[in-house]
């Protein structure tokens, strides 16, 4: 039986779904009134992310075309604006809406989980007398500094301060402990368990205070568990880089941006070894959002991906060219920024800031040092005399207009709470929710733009934060990062050294931590098309009961750290599995979907009282996106 902690009761209350607390087919206009006081999300451990009932409704909209839903509850209850999404760009949305028209608004956001954010999950630990905090998917601010103007004026106007993170942020908390960036490998895989000092890839980097291995590659190589043939084949990756295509300069662009990093591997370098070739496609992990066999060269360049190193990259296309590629996926780029502008919830704290801004008496806290050790009652968000509410575990499942959309005035949305059916009516909408999910929810669009809408697949994510007494072991082997291919989570790591607000970071090995393990999972078939492999890994990832990620946690954990240091029932505390199965926006590439933007910027047209805002409308799923993406949104709807 599971020793770890699982804060799914309260009071002996189930708590997984949070509407259990409700009253069946409740009439009222007050839906949230009836929660628990004790309602508190981010202290809920065990299966999180999309927790289990939470896409219930979508599944069954989707999936089996559901329409009867019973009798619909007609709640007297009319919007100036209704926000189908509680994440970030559905939270800005409203934040924008109210700028633009008045804080008299009347807002309603919709959200099918029990907590807000979206992927900007909080997750606290409860180890001993000790509150823990962090997060759960949107990690961090990437290159605040470049952020539009609309950004950066929304996160001084919430009270963001930027410069705070240069004191906030540890950034010799790595070098002081010796923590660095490593490799396990481990039994199953590779035959014996070992920990080797070097990443062999350049995604721990990105980690500002973490320091490069002090090995040669050979050095390295030799440590490894792999077969003498594969420690040649290693070496040879490692030795290797865009030299080794035999391409002229004038042409090398065009090249590495339209070819395969698994076919360079494969017939360029003549690599066929297993272990080579798992590494090299868990390489990149979260930073690409997928394997590594579906990237071009010029994609596995950018994330780092087993020998290939990104300053190699921006030197041979030039600074200019690079930055341009990167503003295009996304990201933003400003050489003043490291990537420290974290918090320790992660984004977390953007969403729990806007909707202090929209709800006042949600929690304590005017800015975001204020924020973080702020308690929110949740029983404030739905409030009937608030200006703005928020109503979780309501899934929008009908959005039609009133009408003929081109002259239409209103527009009903149809949800579910608690298996029951209700309606409201707003002026206009936003759809802050996933686009593949939009044609089923919204019916009424235009054949092409739904058909685009569907084309936005979404990446498979997993990130679970783990609860220690103490991080002695990772200590004494000197982890800061561990790459881990051939494990559920490809990377390990102590999560990111940020005190602020009152919030003091782990700073002695003895005392208590979070760990954050994160797994991008794959399809089993290597080369295959992303979108069966996103497919088949979401189908296994919710396949999987909480019992499935202890187990494989536990052996991971256990034969990574040394016996006599860590005991997995002894040092783990708890465990908070954030699995989203619809997590990164998918944007396609050269060499699979390459008509992605294009789907994009179909896809997210105004229609009528209807406007769609979301990571997939910009392809990218930095927070700035989202925001940039909400902005466009309700400037269409005027």
């Amino acid at each position: 039986m599971s020793k770890i902690k699982r804060r799914d009761f309260i009071n002996g209350t189930l708590m997984a779904a949070g509407a259990s607390l409700l009253p069946f087919g409740c009439p009222s206009d007050n839906v949230l009134n009836n929660l628990d006081p004790l309602y508190y999300p981010p202290s809920l451990t065990g299966l999180r992310g999309s927790h289990e009932g939470s896409s219930t409704h979508a599944h069954s909209r989707a999936w089996t075309k559901k329409t009867d839903w019973g009798p619909t509850v007609e709640l007297k209850e009319a919007y100036d604006l209704i926000v189908v999404g509680g994440g970030i760009s559905g939270l800005s949305a409203a934040f924008f809406y109210q700028q633009m028209h008045g804080k008299d608004k009347k807002v309603l956001i919709l959200d099918n989980h029990d907590d807000f954010g979206g992927h900007a999950k909080r997750n606290e630990h409860k180890v001993g007398d000790n509150t823990l905090i962090s997060y759960g998917g949107s990690q961090s601010l990437q290159s605040p500094h470049g952020f539009s103007d609309v950004v950066k004026k929304m996160l001084e106007e919430l009270g963001v301060d930027l410069d705070r993170f240069k004191t906030a942020y540890d950034g010799d908390f790595l070098k002081r402990n010796g923590l660095g960036a490593v490799t396990y490998f481990n039994k199953e895989k590779f035959g014996e368990h070992k920990v080797v000092k070097h990443p062999f890839s350049d995604f721990p980097f990105y980690i500002q205070g973490l320091e490069r291995s002090s090995l040669s590659y050979e050095q390295a190589v030799k440590q490894t568990p792999l077969s003498e043939a594969g420690k040649e084949q290693l070496l040879k990756v490692l030795n290797g880089g865009l030299h080794a295509l035999n391409i002229p300069k004038d042409e090398l662009h065009e090249y590495i941006s339209t070819h395969s990093y698994f076919d360079y591997l494969k017939t360029t370098l003549g690599v066929d070894d297993p272990g080579v070739l798992e590494m090299a496609r868990t390489s990149c992990s979260d930073w690409a959002g997928a394997g590594a066999d579906i990237l071009t060269i010029e994609e596995a360049l950018e994330c780092g991906a087993l020998g290939l190193d990104p300053l190699t990259w921006k030197n041979v296309v030039g600074e200019e060219e690079y930055e341009k590629y990167l503003e295009e996926d996304g990201f933003v780029f400003d050489e003043k920024d490291q990537y420290i502008h974290h918090f320790p919830d992660g984004n977390a704290t953007i969403a729990r800031l806007l909707v202090k801004h929209l709800i006042p008496n949600v929690g304590k806290g005017n800015n975001a040092e204020d924020i973080v050790l702020s308690k929110f009652n949740y029983s404030e968000l739905d409030k009937s005399n608030n200006i703005v509410r928020i109503r979780l575990n309501s899934t929008a499942v009908n959005v039609l207009h009133d009408g003929d959309p081109s002259s239409s005035s209103e527009v009903f949305v149809d949800y579910i709470n608690n298996n029951t059916s209700y309606r409201v009516k707003g002026k206009g909408v936003v759809l802050a929710c996933y686009n593949m999910m939009i044609p089923h929810i919204a019916p009424d669009l235009p054949v092409e733009q739904a058909n685009a809408l569907r084309r936005h697949v979404k990446i498979p994510l997993q990130y679970t934060t783990v609860g220690l007494r103490n991080w002695r072991a990772l200590k004494e082997l000197g982890i800061g990062l561990a790459m881990s291919p051939g494990n559920m989570h490809q990377v390990v790591m102590m999560d990111f050294p940020v005190s602020m607000g009152g919030y003091k970071f782990s700073s002695d090995p003895d005392d208590p931590c979070v760990i954050q393990m994160i797994g991008c999972p794959f399809g089993k078939t290597v080369g295959a098309p992303p979108v069966e492999q996103y497919r088949e890994a979401r189908y296994q990832m919710l396949g999987l009961q909480f019992e499935d990620y202890e187990k494989e946690i536990r052996a991971h954990l256990s034969g990574m750290l040394p016996e006599g240091l860590f005991d997995f029932d002894r040092d783990v505390e708890s465990i908070t599995v954030n699995r989203w199965a619809h997590g990164y926006a998918y944007s396609g590439s050269a060499l699979y979907d390459s008509d992605m933007p294009e789907m994009a910027r179909i896809g997210r047209q105004p229609f009528g009282r209807i406007t769609i805002a979301n990571i997939d409308s910009g392809l990218s799923s930095y927070l700035h996106v989202a925001v940039d993406q909400a902005w466009r949104a309700v400037n269409e709807l005027g």
